[in-house]
């Protein structure tokens, strides 16, 4: 720093003043965070498949489309189950009639045999089986929607040939939204169910999205040291896709009332860090050094935990040219 001035009306001595820029000393809430980058990733995805055989014949939601849940997607050609439904319809009707004959007359009359009897039970209820299988086999000519959500993707048109397993088309639900991300396994201790996590996306300048997490892992990913972490984000309006990347800050811990400076300020001794506050003396205003101890930190700011005292003035700039007891002049930040 340059000299700013020289003490010599009784003296030919000169004496150096430096320059400097100071900062009064006030409290504040200061919350420590940790800064993950995360991924959004829809809360259901699937790919919806055909669960019988047969030719499409009906489709009843446009791609993009939002569908509730049970909601019809597509129609397979049902003609041949619906006659096989009937047919055994109409046999579980005749094996519930005879049985029904039988049962009066064995137990009123005790005519016939019981293993007549018990021959035309059984008939009754494997017909009444059989037809309920088929009437299970026609509703699933009908493929619906296991969940709310975009009907992302169609793989079928009308005459398509679908057989059990073959996908149909794509369903995702996109609200709320996961957001995934990995904390390092040293944050352990500082990361748990319910804890608050604000989200920034990139293409959403300006926006903050805070939720608590939702879900956290109870394994490391031995490649890299981390273990997984979700939080569930409302997305009514869809505007958050799959794969999108977030900056995640989480909660680590909060101090109130802290006395919190630049990390610029600090200067670096043997033995730790050490700042410059001013102090008023019989010969001036001069530097004064203090040796501090730190807390946690957040970006380019950092509690200091002892050492400094609401009030006093922080040399902001011009700490790294002064030693304990310096003159120096103040040219900014003086209120």
């Amino acid at each position: 720093a340059q000299a700013g001035g020289i003490d010599g009306t009784d003296s030919e001595e000169f004496v150096r003043i430096i320059n400097v820029e100071v900062s009064r000393i006030e409290t504040e809430k200061f919350v420590e965070e940790i800064r993950l980058t995360a991924a959004a990733v829809a809360n259901q995805d699937v790919m919806v498949s055909a669960e019988e055989s047969g030719v499409i014949r009906e489709i009843f939601v446009d791609k993009g489309a939002q569908v509730e849940s049970g909601a019809p997607l597509a129609k397979i050609d049902d003609r041949i189950l619906t006659a096989q439904v009937e047919q055994a319809r109409a046999v579980a009707e005749l094996a519930g009639q005879t049985w029904e004959r039988r049962k009066r007359l064995w137990e009123e009359d005790r005519i016939g045999s019981e293993i007549t009897y018990l021959e035309a039970r059984f008939g009754a209820e494997q017909s009444m089986a059989a037809l309920r299988g088929l009437e299970e086999r026609l509703a699933r000519t009908t493929i619906r929607a296991p969940f709310s959500g975009v009907w992302d993707e169609r793989h079928v048109e009308i005459g398509s040939m679908v057989a059990p397993g073959q996908s149909v088309g794509r369903l995702i639900d996109l609200d709320p939204v996961r957001v995934v991300a990995g904390v390092p396994e040293r944050y352990v201790p500082d990361v748990w169910v319910g804890a608050e996590a604000t989200l920034a996306f990139d293409v959403f300048a300006g926006e903050r999205f805070t939720a608590p997490i939702h879900y956290v892992g109870s394994t490391v990913n031995p490649r890299n040291r981390t273990f997984p972490i979700e939080v569930m984000v409302p997305n009514p309006s869809r505007r958050i896709k799959p794969e999108m990347v977030a900056n995640m800050a989480v909660t680590r811990q909060e101090v109130e009332e802290a006395i919190v400076v630049p990390q610029d300020v600090l200067v670096r001794v043997e033995d730790g860090y050490v700042v410059f506050v001013i102090a008023e003396r019989s010969e001036g205003t001069v530097a004064e050094v203090r040796s501090i101890i730190l807390g946690p930190t957040r970006r380019n700011l950092v509690v200091v935990e002892s050492g400094l005292a609401p009030g006093e003035e922080l040399i902001v700039v011009g700490q790294k040219s002064v030693a304990d007891g310096d003159r120096v002049n103040i040219v900014g930040g003086r209120q």
